[in-house]
């Protein structure tokens, strides 16, 4: 069985009782980071656990023995951060272990994505969630002049690292848009700043967050 477990954005006691419960028993781990996920878990007194990790990087034949883990032990999925599956290759196990009738149960919790929308100010009925553009300059420039032509509200997220390259290219694309900037949710360094893009960036921003944005139709 594998079970979907949501783990903090930012502090560590932003995590449910039951997860903290699911996480306990789990014979095994799936994780991207042994590194994120050990110091969660120490943080929460659950030691002696067996990791295996699944990222970027994760091939074919490695996705089919996490499979068969998942056919024989409670297995328990989990992202660096968030809801697992939601951006990060977590997905493809979770459809591969759906095609093989292996049961799948969420346990829900911290999501970046209500986290944005529950701060806008907005009441965001319909929105094109586009998540991570394109790394490459080429493909990047082509997707933003794509989303210029959407009529919806539009959420974007990327690496840390991209921050002040992805708000670049969106000052470029959308100057006249009111935009929703949220940074490091649900750390001591929260911050949400909303206008359009120029101004946003009068403030002291970072050289690289954790970060969504929300661009207003």
């Amino acid at each position: 069985m594998l079970y979907l477990v949501a783990t903090p954005i930012g502090d560590f006691n932003e995590i449910s009782l039951r997860a903290l419960d699911i996480l306990k028993k789990a014979e095994v781990i799936i994780c991207e980071s042994t590194k994120e996920t050990s110091q969660l878990l120490k943080f929460h007194q659950i030691t002696g656990k067996k990791y295996e990790v699944l990222d970027e990087h994760s091939q074919a034949d490695d996705l089919k023995a996490l499979l068969e883990l998942c056919r024989k032990h409670d297995v328990a999925l989990v992202s660096d951060c968030g809801t697992p599956g939601f951006c990060d290759p977590g997905a493809d196990l979770v459809r591969l272990c759906s095609r093989d009738k292996i049961r799948v149960q969420s346990v829900l919790g911290a999501s970046s994505l209500m986290g944005l929308i529950s701060l806008s100010g907005q009441r965001l009925d319909q929105f094109l969630f586009r998540g991570f553009l394109p790394a490459e300059n080429k493909a990047r420039e082509l997707a933003l002049l794509e989303l210029r032509q959407q009529k919806q509200n539009i959420i974007l997220m990327d690496t840390p690292y991209r921050l002040q390259k992805t708000l670049n290219d969106v000052e470029k694309h959308f100057s006249e848009k009111e935009i929703v900037l949220a940074l490091d949710l649900s750390t001591e360094k929260e911050l949400v700043l909303r206008g359009k893009l120029a101004q946003i960036r009068k403030n002291t921003l970072p050289e690289k967050a954790e970060f969504m944005l929300l661009i207003l139709k």
